[in-house]
């Protein structure tokens, strides 16, 4: 039996029609690649070959009434590709407005629980005779890493490299539990919780106190509901808008280097750059730092083998209030590091270890209450955005036989944070992925193309120039 863990669980409890949460993977693809050429039906005949190969995308849900716990994820016998993969197109010869129109109009709509929760849209009509491949898979399934992975299975270094070496014993997923074995299972993992809450609640009570000293004092991370109100930051509601944008890794690793500090750094500083300039335009430049939500991958520091969600979190402070590109990457070396050090005073596992706790019934009624009264919009702001950085892999890839020439993801946004920003790096570029509720910000073409101009700005003032 493969049960979800709470982690994972609790993204399907929190999600609304409003409030959706999968994630996206925009990639564009050089069709002239492909062996004898691009058609339709020979890119699913390929896509099929590895979709049998992996378990994590013929796998459902199965929650009946007798489940007493988290849903289980079971094979789907009647599993069918054409439930998930759909043609589209695009007037031709389409523009990135019009590939991002698309994306964003199907962002917005939810996954189909009663069959295995992702779906592929090949998007035809775009100019020069390129391809785009939207991947969609709830959050339940997949995290970051876990969905970069993914996609390196779908993949391969060459246009005709062959599907991925699986054994036979690690395709399938486990069947249908006896209804006996199910509600066992879910009774015992409800008799547990109190055992689990006693073991859990010291070091959270010791913790909380030492937390809150370090963010009060400023040796740790910003407070949450600390974070100046803007534009983005209000009630979502299913409407999505997207944008993106390529930067070349090089260049960022100049200015790491130069001045002495962490790709991640330089990133959050290309995105402060870009939100200052995009803010400003909008006539609502903060006096203070805008605070991102930034999620961490526990892969490497997990005690848990269980869930496919392993992460945590940490709130950064963005200098938006910096005019300055030097100044604002020497103030996020020093935050983070001390967001990171106050970050590492919670244990990897415990974000995991107390979701387990989730209950379905109450998320979904909290969160439906939440987006009805509107109470983002009454209440301090908990953090501005969301910004994510995934590493990926660093070689050429082929998704299908044609060559990947931008790999875009796309992240859940959230009511009171109507904003992700996702960053991936392959192949000697960084792709940006923008998404954000389109009531709040309806283009973020201007933000996307304000990280260029933000990059420029800090290869300008690198102390070597």
């Amino acid at each position: 039996m493969q049960r979800l863990s709470g982690l994972d669980a609790s993204f399907l409890y929190l999600e609304t029609s409003s409030q959706v949460l999968h994630v996206c993977g925009l990639i564009t693809l050089d069709g002239s690649t492909i062996p004898g050429g691009y058609s339709f039906a020979k890119l699913k005949q390929r896509l099929a070959e590895r979709v049998l190969l992996i378990p994590a995308f013929r796998r459902k849900l199965h929650n009946p009434l007798w489940n007493l716990s988290h849903p289980v994820w079971v094979e789907d016998e009647e599993f069918d590709l054409d439930h998930h993969v759909h043609r589209v197109a695009v007037p031709a010869p389409a523009d990135r407005t019009e590939l991002a129109e698309m994306c964003a109009h199907i962002a917005g709509q939810q996954l189909d629980r009663a069959h295995p929760l992702w779906q592929l849209y090949v998007i035809e009509g775009l100019a020069d005779g390129e391809i785009a491949v939207l991947l969609k898979m709830h959050h339940a399934s997949v995290d970051g890493v876990s969905g970069a992975s993914l996609i390196t299975y779908l993949a391969g270094l060459e246009p005709d490299a062959p599907p991925p070496d699986i054994s036979a014993a690690e395709r399938r997923n486990p069947g249908v539990p006896a209804r006996l074995e199910l509600f066992r299972s879910g009774v015992l993992h409800f008799a547990k919780r109190p055992a689990e809450l006693a073991r859990l609640l010291p070091d959270m009570l010791e913790l909380v106190p030492r937390w809150l000293g370090k963010s009060l004092h400023g040796k740790g991370m910003p407070m949450p509901f600390t974070a100046p109100r803007t534009s983005l930051n209000g009630t979502i509601t299913g409407h999505r808008s997207v944008a993106f944008a390529q930067l070349g890794l090089d260049e960022i690793k100049t200015i790491k280097n130069a001045f002495g500090v962490t790709v991640n750094d330089v990133v959050l500083a290309l995105v402060a750059g870009a939100l200052r300039e995009f803010l400003e335009s909008r006539g609502e430049l903060p006096d203070d730092p805008l605070v991102a939500t930034v999620p961490v991958s526990v892969h490497d520091r997990t005690e848990r083998d269980h869930g496919s969600n392993k992460v945590s979190a940490f709130f950064a402070s963005l200098p938006t209030h910096l005019a300055d590109p030097a100044a604002r990457v020497f103030f996020l070396a020093e935050a983070n590091r001390l967001s990171k050090d106050h970050h590492d005073d919670i244990h990897a596992d415990m974000l995991q270890d107390w979701a387990q706790f989730s209950a379905a019934t109450m998320f979904g009624l909290a969160v439906r209450a939440y987006s009805a009264l509107r109470l983002a919009e009454k209440h301090p702001v908990v953090h501005n955005l969301v910004i994510s950085n995934v590493p990926g892999p660093p070689m050429p890839l082929y998704l299908l036989g044609a060559r990947i020439t931008g790999l875009y993801p796309l992240g859940p946004v959230f009511h009171g944070a109507g904003l992700n920003i996702t960053v991936l790096s392959n192949a000697g570029k960084v792709h940006v992925g923008l998404l954000g509720a389109k009531e709040l910000v309806q283009d973020l073409w201007p933000l996307a193309d304000a990280l260029p101009e933000a990059l420029a700005q800090l290869l300008k003032a690198t102390p070597a120039s």
